[in-house]
């Protein structure tokens, strides 16, 4: 049992050996198993997709705002994707971003952001998303663990260790695995973007005071350790710890004067 054991442990390490690329944002390494030509297209079709159902927003004014912001943050990224920028009229309090630069920002998030500032703290943060390859280091990691799953399924269909064994190879551990790691990428995308909109020429700060507001909101959250998203005021204390950088790049920025946000 020690041999088969071996054997998919081995071969799991070699596909993650050879599969993963240097974040140049970052330096860190990242599984890699599918193109970026591959996930640009998926997000290009599930972008026409949702803005074929869903109710984009008729606010000429609240568009350009948006789409005008979105820009300067796109191109402080210094990442040539074909960036579009859609506002969505609906009820929820969140933002997204597909691969390839695709984002959509819902009207019920404008009065949490306040500000143009406050939604480029969203914007850094859904343009990063992108910039990072997170959607493809998420799949590729879901493509391993499905493929982890099948080959100690396989070996050790026999086993009353077999739930075990694929616990220690990190395998199908929900909250060991996939939840930790998604707060882990959006933490991530959360620092990366504040340098974004600082050098886009936002006030850094207030994208500490956006997750505070966030943070203010109340309703019933999840405890942190279930998941995919940090705590709000455990955001705004880590974005605090990354101010001097973000202060410098936008104290050496073209500076956008902090305005209040068009009505949704």
């Amino acid at each position: 049992m020690n041999m088969k054991f071996a054997y998919a442990s081995i071969l799991t390490t070699t596909i993650l050996a050879v599969s993963c690329v240097t974040s140049p944002e970052t330096g860190r390494r990242q599984l890699s198993l599918v193109s970026d030509s591959e996930m640009n297209s998926m997000g290009e079709q599930a972008y026409k997709d949702i803005l074929s159902k869903g109710k984009v927003s008729q606010k000429p004014q609240l568009n350009s705002e948006i789409v005008g912001i979105g820009k300067r943050i796109a191109t402080a990224s210094g990442v040539n994707y074909e960036w579009e920028f859609s506002v969505l009229d609906e009820d929820q309090v969140n933002a997204f971003c597909l691969p390839g630069g695709k984002v959509a920002v819902y009207t019920a998030l404008i009065p949490v952001a306040k500000t143009n500032a406050g939604l480029a703290a969203v914007l850094g943060h859904e343009v990063a998303h992108a910039v990072l390859r997170h959607s493809a280091e998420r799949m590729s990691q879901q493509m391993v663990m499905q493929q982890g799953m099948n080959i100690t399924g396989a070996i050790f269909q026999n086993s009353q260790y077999r739930d075990i064994i694929a616990a220690s190879m990190g395998i199908g551990a929900n909250y060991g695995v996939f939840l930790p790691f998604g707060r882990f990428e959006e933490s991530e995308a959360d620092r990366v973007g504040l340098e974004y909109m600082a050098k886009a020429g936002y006030d850094p700060r207030e994208a500490i005071t956006l997750w505070e507001r966030m943070g203010a909101m109340g309703g019933s959250r999840p405890p942190e350790i279930l998941s995919t998203h940090p705590d709000p005021s455990n955001r705004a204390k880590a974005l605090a710890k990354h101010m001097d950088k973000a202060m410098a790049l936008y104290n050496a920025s073209i500076k956008q004067p902090t305005t209040q946000l068009p009505k949704p």
